[in-house]
Protein backbone atom coordinates (compact mmCIF):
# COMPACT_ATOMS: atom_id res chain seq x y z
CA UNK A 1 0.00 0.00 0.00
CA UNK A 2 0.96 3.80 -0.66
CA UNK A 3 2.25 5.28 2.39
CA UNK A 4 0.19 8.21 2.88
CA UNK A 5 2.66 10.10 4.99
CA UNK A 6 2.91 13.54 3.71
CA UNK A 7 6.13 14.27 2.74
CA UNK A 8 8.90 17.38 2.57
CA UNK A 9 11.69 18.06 0.45
CA UNK A 10 13.90 20.63 1.78
CA UNK A 11 16.84 22.09 0.19
CA UNK A 12 19.75 23.67 1.87
CA UNK A 13 18.68 21.67 4.77
CA UNK A 14 22.42 20.60 6.13
CA UNK A 15 22.62 23.84 8.70
CA UNK A 16 20.54 26.89 9.12
CA UNK A 17 16.71 27.91 8.48
CA UNK A 18 16.56 24.14 6.49
CA UNK A 19 18.49 21.91 9.10
CA UNK A 20 15.85 23.95 11.72
CA UNK A 21 12.72 23.49 9.62
CA UNK A 22 13.35 19.66 8.55
CA UNK A 23 13.61 18.68 12.34
CA UNK A 24 10.41 20.21 13.27
CA UNK A 25 8.77 18.79 10.53
CA UNK A 26 10.11 15.43 11.48
CA UNK A 27 8.87 15.69 14.57
CA UNK A 28 5.47 16.69 13.27
CA UNK A 29 5.58 13.18 11.76
CA UNK A 30 6.07 14.10 8.32
CA UNK A 31 8.42 11.70 5.88
CA UNK A 32 11.17 14.52 5.42
CA UNK A 33 14.12 14.49 2.72
CA UNK A 34 17.02 16.41 3.32
CA UNK A 35 19.16 17.95 0.62
CA UNK A 36 22.78 19.79 0.96
CA UNK A 37 25.89 20.09 -0.24
CA UNK A 38 28.23 19.05 3.15
CA UNK A 39 28.03 15.07 3.60
CA UNK A 40 29.87 15.60 6.95
CA UNK A 41 26.48 17.94 8.29
CA UNK A 42 24.39 15.79 6.33
CA UNK A 43 25.40 12.89 8.41
CA UNK A 44 23.57 14.72 11.71
CA UNK A 45 20.44 13.38 10.57
CA UNK A 46 21.44 9.65 10.65
CA UNK A 47 19.45 9.19 13.80
CA UNK A 48 16.41 11.51 13.44
CA UNK A 49 13.18 9.22 12.49
CA UNK A 50 11.83 9.13 9.26
CA UNK A 51 14.57 11.70 7.71
CA UNK A 52 16.38 10.86 4.89
CA UNK A 53 19.63 13.34 3.90
CA UNK A 54 21.05 13.27 -0.39
CA UNK A 55 23.47 14.90 -0.91
CA UNK A 56 23.81 17.49 -3.89
CA UNK A 57 25.88 20.53 -4.71
CA UNK A 58 23.59 23.13 -6.64
CA UNK A 59 26.71 24.09 -7.95
CA UNK A 60 26.57 21.59 -10.65
CA UNK A 61 23.29 21.25 -12.81
CA UNK A 62 24.05 17.45 -13.32
CA UNK A 63 24.24 16.88 -9.38
CA UNK A 64 20.64 18.35 -9.71
CA UNK A 65 19.56 16.43 -12.49
CA UNK A 66 21.30 12.62 -10.42
CA UNK A 67 19.09 14.33 -7.27
CA UNK A 68 15.68 14.12 -9.16
CA UNK A 69 16.48 10.44 -10.61
CA UNK A 70 17.03 9.40 -6.87
CA UNK A 71 13.63 10.65 -5.96
CA UNK A 72 11.65 9.02 -9.28
CA UNK A 73 8.36 7.97 -8.35
CA UNK A 74 8.55 9.52 -4.61
CA UNK A 75 5.62 11.61 -4.09
CA UNK A 76 6.52 15.39 -2.53
CA UNK A 77 4.12 17.09 -0.67
CA UNK A 78 5.84 20.18 -0.19
CA UNK A 79 9.17 20.87 -2.43
CA UNK A 80 10.93 23.98 0.20
CA UNK A 81 13.70 25.80 -2.11
CA UNK A 82 15.69 26.89 0.64
CA UNK A 83 18.92 26.25 -1.21
CA UNK A 84 21.11 29.35 -1.32
CA UNK A 85 24.13 31.97 -0.38
CA UNK A 86 26.50 34.38 -1.63
CA UNK A 87 29.44 32.41 -3.50
CA UNK A 88 31.85 34.53 -5.51
CA UNK A 89 32.95 33.15 -9.13
CA UNK A 90 31.38 30.67 -11.49
CA UNK A 91 29.86 27.12 -11.38
CA UNK A 92 31.33 24.25 -14.09
CA UNK A 93 28.23 25.26 -16.46
CA UNK A 94 29.33 28.92 -17.04
CA UNK A 95 27.26 30.45 -14.53
CA UNK A 96 27.24 33.20 -11.88
CA UNK A 97 28.01 30.46 -8.76
CA UNK A 98 24.94 32.83 -6.45
CA UNK A 99 22.80 33.03 -9.27
CA UNK A 100 23.10 29.48 -10.14
CA UNK A 101 23.23 28.13 -6.47
CA UNK A 102 19.83 30.56 -5.47
CA UNK A 103 17.88 30.53 -8.70
CA UNK A 104 18.87 28.49 -12.02
CA UNK A 105 19.40 24.76 -9.79
CA UNK A 106 16.22 25.11 -8.10
CA UNK A 107 13.85 26.12 -11.06
CA UNK A 108 15.45 23.22 -12.74
CA UNK A 109 14.70 20.80 -9.52
CA UNK A 110 11.21 22.13 -9.85
CA UNK A 111 10.50 21.13 -13.15
CA UNK A 112 12.12 17.73 -12.80
CA UNK A 113 9.77 17.36 -10.05
CA UNK A 114 7.02 18.45 -10.79
CA UNK A 115 5.45 15.18 -12.01
CA UNK A 116 5.91 14.15 -8.40
CA UNK A 117 3.79 16.64 -7.04
CA UNK A 118 0.37 16.04 -6.43
CA UNK A 119 -2.85 18.39 -7.11
CA UNK A 120 -2.48 20.89 -3.79
CA UNK A 121 1.00 20.20 -3.41
CA UNK A 122 2.88 23.20 -2.62
CA UNK A 123 6.20 24.91 -3.28
CA UNK A 124 8.12 27.00 -0.91
CA UNK A 125 10.39 29.18 -1.93
CA UNK A 126 13.28 30.88 0.57
CA UNK A 127 13.10 35.06 -1.16
CA UNK A 128 14.79 37.89 1.04
CA UNK A 129 13.93 41.75 0.95
CA UNK A 130 17.37 41.82 -0.57
CA UNK A 131 15.61 41.53 -3.74
CA UNK A 132 14.93 45.37 -3.81
CA UNK A 133 18.75 45.68 -4.01
CA UNK A 134 18.67 43.45 -7.13
CA UNK A 135 18.56 44.11 -10.87
CA UNK A 136 15.98 43.16 -13.58
CA UNK A 137 17.11 39.10 -13.40
CA UNK A 138 16.51 38.76 -17.45
CA UNK A 139 18.26 37.15 -18.32
CA UNK A 140 19.92 35.20 -15.36
CA UNK A 141 23.01 33.84 -16.68
CA UNK A 142 24.22 38.16 -16.54
CA UNK A 143 27.27 39.49 -15.36
CA UNK A 144 27.01 40.80 -11.74
CA UNK A 145 29.18 43.89 -10.38
CA UNK A 146 29.14 42.24 -6.80
CA UNK A 147 28.42 39.01 -4.93
CA UNK A 148 25.95 40.80 -2.88
CA UNK A 149 24.11 42.46 -6.12
CA UNK A 150 24.31 38.97 -7.50
CA UNK A 151 22.14 37.68 -4.28
CA UNK A 152 19.99 40.67 -4.36
CA UNK A 153 19.21 39.88 -8.03
CA UNK A 154 18.56 35.90 -7.15
CA UNK A 155 16.08 36.62 -4.86
CA UNK A 156 14.29 38.76 -6.96
CA UNK A 157 14.29 35.81 -9.24
CA UNK A 158 13.01 33.60 -6.37
CA UNK A 159 9.72 35.81 -5.94
CA UNK A 160 9.25 36.29 -9.64
CA UNK A 161 9.57 32.24 -9.92
CA UNK A 162 6.36 32.03 -7.68
CA UNK A 163 5.05 34.38 -9.42
CA UNK A 164 5.10 32.35 -12.81
CA UNK A 165 4.97 29.22 -11.03
CA UNK A 166 1.15 30.32 -9.34
CA UNK A 167 0.48 31.33 -13.22
CA UNK A 168 1.21 28.16 -14.66
CA UNK A 169 0.46 25.22 -12.25
CA UNK A 170 -2.92 26.51 -10.40
CA UNK A 171 -3.38 22.87 -9.31
CA UNK A 172 -0.19 23.69 -6.67
CA UNK A 173 0.48 26.36 -4.52
CA UNK A 174 3.44 28.43 -4.97
CA UNK A 175 4.45 30.79 -2.11
CA UNK A 176 7.91 32.76 -1.06
CA UNK A 177 8.94 33.98 1.59
CA UNK A 178 11.21 36.55 3.71
CA UNK A 179 12.60 35.03 6.81
CA UNK A 180 14.44 37.70 8.32
CA UNK A 181 18.06 38.99 9.21
CA UNK A 182 19.11 34.95 10.44
CA UNK A 183 22.14 34.35 12.37
CA UNK A 184 23.59 31.90 9.98
CA UNK A 185 26.95 30.98 8.53
CA UNK A 186 25.90 33.13 5.88
CA UNK A 187 27.36 34.86 2.92
CA UNK A 188 30.92 36.24 2.83
CA UNK A 189 33.81 36.10 5.74
CA UNK A 190 32.99 39.54 6.53
CA UNK A 191 29.12 38.90 6.39
CA UNK A 192 29.73 35.89 8.48
CA UNK A 193 31.71 38.02 11.05
CA UNK A 194 28.44 40.03 11.15
CA UNK A 195 25.78 37.72 11.05
CA UNK A 196 27.76 35.80 14.78
CA UNK A 197 28.25 38.71 16.85
CA UNK A 198 25.51 41.63 15.75
CA UNK A 199 22.68 42.04 18.47
CA UNK A 200 18.77 41.28 17.38
CA UNK A 201 18.88 38.93 15.00
CA UNK A 202 16.38 35.71 14.21
CA UNK A 203 17.79 32.04 14.82
CA UNK A 204 17.63 29.68 12.59
CA UNK A 205 14.62 28.10 14.78
CA UNK A 206 12.36 31.14 14.52
CA UNK A 207 12.89 31.56 11.03
CA UNK A 208 12.43 28.10 9.80
CA UNK A 209 8.60 28.74 12.00
CA UNK A 210 7.59 30.81 8.98
CA UNK A 211 8.50 27.98 6.56
CA UNK A 212 6.85 25.36 8.17
CA UNK A 213 3.84 27.54 8.70
CA UNK A 214 3.83 28.42 4.93
CA UNK A 215 4.27 24.00 4.11
CA UNK A 216 1.01 23.52 6.70
CA UNK A 217 -1.40 26.08 7.05
CA UNK A 218 -4.51 25.14 5.64
CA UNK A 219 -4.45 26.26 2.03
CA UNK A 220 -7.78 28.74 2.28
CA UNK A 221 -5.07 30.69 4.25
CA UNK A 222 -2.58 31.69 1.83
CA UNK A 223 -2.70 33.31 -1.47
CA UNK A 224 -1.23 31.27 -4.33
CA UNK A 225 1.72 33.36 -5.60
CA UNK A 226 2.16 35.56 -2.85
CA UNK A 227 4.97 36.70 -1.02
CA UNK A 228 5.22 37.03 2.70
CA UNK A 229 7.09 37.97 5.79
CA UNK A 230 6.09 38.08 9.18
CA UNK A 231 2.88 35.50 8.17
CA UNK A 232 1.81 38.29 6.45
CA UNK A 233 1.13 38.76 2.48
CA UNK A 234 3.32 41.93 1.58
CA UNK A 235 4.37 43.29 -1.55
CA UNK A 236 8.03 43.29 -2.83
CA UNK A 237 9.64 46.16 -4.86
CA UNK A 238 9.89 46.97 -7.89
CA UNK A 239 10.20 44.32 -11.04
CA UNK A 240 9.70 41.31 -8.60
CA UNK A 241 5.73 42.19 -8.83
CA UNK A 242 6.02 42.50 -12.60
CA UNK A 243 4.36 39.22 -14.20
CA UNK A 244 5.46 40.27 -17.92
CA UNK A 245 8.57 40.30 -16.17
CA UNK A 246 7.79 36.97 -14.52
CA UNK A 247 7.12 35.25 -17.77
CA UNK A 248 10.19 36.56 -19.23
CA UNK A 249 12.32 34.84 -16.52
CA UNK A 250 10.87 31.52 -16.77
CA UNK A 251 11.57 30.86 -20.65
CA UNK A 252 15.34 32.65 -20.07
CA UNK A 253 15.79 30.36 -17.69
CA UNK A 254 13.87 27.60 -18.94
CA UNK A 255 16.35 27.75 -22.52
CA UNK A 256 19.28 27.55 -19.84
CA UNK A 257 18.46 24.00 -18.70
CA UNK A 258 15.98 22.11 -21.27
Amino acid sequence: MEDLTPHVLITGASSGIGAAAAHEMARRGWRVTVVGRDPVRLSHFSGVPGTTALRCDFARLSDVSDLAKQLRGQRIDVLANNAGGVFRGSTVDGFNVTMQTNHIAPFLLTKLLLPQLPDGARIVNTASMASATGLDPTPPSRRFPSSWVAYGTSKKANILFTLEAARRWPHLTSLCFHPGVVRTRFGTPAAQLFYKFAPGLETPEGAAKQLVWLATEPAEGLVNGAYYYNYKVVKPRGVATDEAAAARLWEATASLVD
